[in-house]
């Protein structure tokens, strides 16, 4: 029997503001730096199609790298001068905070506490999204009170990961969660069978969903 992939389009946990940082409260000295390097480092998420994702030529493309792009044309008037460092959720805030980069340009949820310990400024938000689970058709699962028991997966330091335990603890529900450092991993446990549901960013979700070898399985 064919099994499919579907999200569990009723939990919206969240609605997130997917935005941007710049690696200090002082615009000026980043600029500055830029200028004189003749080049932009932006943070990006190499594994999210859509918005930031190799191609067949091994070029990023998408959504987010696009707008590391705009940056570059504007302050240097080349949109190709961009060194595109990829982060996983939890090297974001290292990379901000260390100078690594001039701007974080990658799915990132702005939260108040993000806003005053990461050293950084938030831009105005690019992207709206809510966060959802990705689960198998064929499990039969439609809520959160299916996966009762369950284990889910997720990357570890993000707002993702807080959210679900919270979802499933005001309900009263105990499940396993399990958290890796990127989503090529979390999708590799899900594709093994190693959880029941994956949850993130809905609009990661489905371009995961769109991308999988088996769209269907």
């Amino acid at each position: 029997m064919m099994k499919r992939l579907t999200l569990i389009a009723a939990l919206v946990l969240v609605l997130l503001a997917l935005g941007l940082a710049t690696a200090s409260a002082q615009d000026a000295p980043v600029l500055n730096a830029i200028v004189e390097r003749g080049s932009l480092n932006c943070g990006v998420n190499n594994t999210l199609p859509g918005f930031g994702f190799p191609n067949d030529a091994g070029e990023f493309e998408g959504f987010d790298v696009d707008f590391c792009r705009a940056v570059a044309a504007a302050v240097l008037g080349d949109a190709n001068a961009v060194n595109f460092r990829p982060l996983t959720a939890a090297e974001r805030p290292t990379a901000l905070g260390a100078g690594e980069i001039d701007l974080l340009s990658r799915n990132t949820t702005w939260t108040l506490s993000r806003d005053t310990t990461w050293g950084a400024t938030f831009a105005p938000t690019t992207f709206y999204d809510g966060q959802g689970v990705m689960v198998r058709v064929a499990d039969g699962i439609s809520t959160l009170e299916d996966l009762e028991g369950g284990t889910i997966c997720t990357n570890a330091g993000t707002t993702t990961e807080l959210n679900i335990s919270d979802a499933m603890g005001s309900r009263g529900l105990d499940f396993d969660l399990q958290t890796f450092q990127d989503f090529d991993a979390v999708m590799d446990a899900f594709n093994e069978g190693r959880c029941d549901a994956v949850t993130s960013d809905k609009s990661g979700l489905l371009a995961r969903k769109a991308t999988h070898a088996d769209p269907g399985s």
